[in-house]
Parts: C-alpha cells; structure tokens; sequence
C-alpha cells in the first residue's frame, strides 16, 4: 500500500494521507515529479518502460518520473525517483524544480539537470525500466509522432530544451 500526502488547490498539505488507487476527492491534490537528465552534448537520458508496466507499456518516456509519497519534499521524491529507477544518486536539497506543471488532480514539479552519466553505469529498476538511451530533441519529437514515446505535447518537449541551462521565460 502506497500513501501519499494530499495537498489543497494552494499546495498547502492539509495533513491527510491518500491510498494510492482510491478515489481522490474533490479539492484534493497530490504531488508528482519529473527529473530530465541532459549531457553536456543537449541530448536528453530518456527510458523504456517495462512491457508490464501499467500505463505506457514498452514506450519510452524522459529520465526518470512518478508519485512522492507521504512524507517527500518534491526534491527528496525527485532524488528517491533517480536513484529508485536508474540508480543515480544526486543531491536535490538545494535544487528547485524549473517547471511545474498543473493537472486536474495535482502538481508536477519538472527539475532538469546537466550530467554525463554513462548508460553502463546505471542500474535500471526491473520493475519500472527496461532500456536507457542519449536522445536529441529531434528523435524524441519523432518518436512521439510515431507513437514510440509517451504522447507528451511536442511544445513541452521543445520547451524543456529550451530552458535546461536557464531560468525563467525570457531568453537572455
């Protein structure tokens, strides 16, 4: 059983804990993060998820992603979420996310960090990753429309490589 904390339309966390896979009500939110990995070349660390994996099976996704769970900070579930899926132990404490995105049920807190990680070194999650590939901005916007990758919007996709090295909306 998996419980994660519920937070009001503000992201105040209003003290009450939800079961993962029960109804969330009304005015209750929870919290999810992503974590983008880039090389020093641009390229994105993206990965494949198990056949088995419920939702998206066998499709490729960006670095590492999911739900914090009762009791994260958005930062120490980012850093559990990279080291629980592909093994990459970095310290989030002092990182803030560079997006997040509002959903009808929650937030997604999107970090994205520059690192040269070579792929042999990662140890991936069998329950969660089956592959891990360097992709440019080009091949995963092709490989969304050709239905290899989640559907995210092309524009998110564009914009997360626009603003990895910076902050804020305005090109400087």
């Amino acid at each position: 059983m998996e419980l994660w904390d519920l937070y009001d339309v503000n992201r105040n966390k209003t003290n009450q804990t939800w079961v993962r896979g029960e109804v969330l009500q009304p005015g209750h939110y929870h919290l999810v993060v992503h974590v983008c990995v880039f090389d020093s070349n641009g390229d994105m660390l993206i990965q494949q998820r198990q056949p088995f994996k419920e939702g998206w099976p066998n499709m490729w996704d960006l670095t590492v992603g999911g739900s914090a769970v009762a009791g994260d900070t958005s930062q120490t579930a980012a850093q559990r979420e990279l080291y629980e899926e592909l093994g990459l132990d970095l310290d989030f404490q002092q990182i803030r996310p560079h997006l997040t995105i509002n959903f009808e049920r929650g937030f997604d807190d999107i970090y994205l960090i520059e690192k040269n990680v070579p792929l042999q070194t990662l140890t991936l999650q069998y329950e969660e990753v089956q592959n891990v590939k360097w992709a440019s901005k080009d091949e995963i916007l092709a490989m969304i429309r050709n239905g290899e990758f989640i559907p995210y919007y092309e524009s998110l996709v564009q914009l997360l490589f626009d603003v990895r090295k910076r902050r804020g909306a305005l090109q400087k």
